[in-house]
């Protein structure tokens, strides 16, 4: 049977120098301390700092959808005023195919008016600013009186379409009888409605042009 060996611990620690066994004393909890703080403390204080930051974008983001919460009514309000605005306007805007019979009654207007159409020239249509609606201009050159000139602009705000006079010019004055006849020229504008495919179609190929 093998001696037992006694080892005794006191008297080994008392042979170890004193200060290596402060230098123990003090080692031993610090490097417990660092492993600590590098593999337990500092990753959860990071975790929890990420949290934190989720936590308070989530917030942020709840007090937005119930800020535009609070605001639906309102917004759904401005919604329907603007859309009752745009189907009233479609109203006073003739469709492509009525804009001919339009133009004649604006001309006519001015014969009743007392004026002589010197020149009654359609242009080009065009796309206005808005996106929704053509613009069918008319270069038109009249001559009369600045009186009837007033009668014919007051009969057109009567017509249920919308027709806007631009671009006025007077000139070449020349006496006839109480009243001096002008040489008269302006653009007459009036609008038709976009049909709705074309519109579509408009939309569709704006999208692509985003995707490019």
């Amino acid at each position: 049977m093998a001696p037992k060996l006694k080892i005794n611990l006191s008297d080994r620690l008392k042979r170890i120098p004193r200060n290596v066994q402060y230098g123990l004393a003090i080692g031993i909890p610090l490097v417990i301390i660092v492993l600590f703080f590098f593999f337990d403390y500092r990753p959860k204080k990071e975790e929890i700092g990420r949290l934190r930051k989720e936590v308070a974008k989530q917030e942020k983001n709840i007090a937005k959808a119930e800020t535009m919460l609070r605001k639906l009514p309102v917004i759904k309000a401005e919604y329907e005023k603007k859309m009752a605005e745009f189907e009233e306007l479609k109203r006073a805007l003739p469709e492509e195919k009525e804009i001919s019979t339009l133009l004649k009654q604006v001309s006519d207007l001015g014969i009743k008016s007392g004026l002589t159409i010197r020149l009654w020239k359609p242009q080009k249509r065009r796309i206005h600013s808005s996106g929704i609606v053509y613009e069918i201009p008319v270069k038109v050159e009249m001559s009369g009186s600045y009186h009837r000139l007033g009668v014919f602009f007051s009969e057109l705000t009567r017509l249920d379409r919308i027709v806007n006079i631009r671009n006025v010019s007077l000139g070449n004055a020349r006496p006839a009888g109480k009243e001096a006849i002008l040489r008269i020229s302006f653009n007459a504008v009036t609008f038709s409605s976009i049909p709705e495919e074309e519109l579509a179609k408009r939309a569709g190929k704006g999208k692509r042009r985003k995707r490019r």
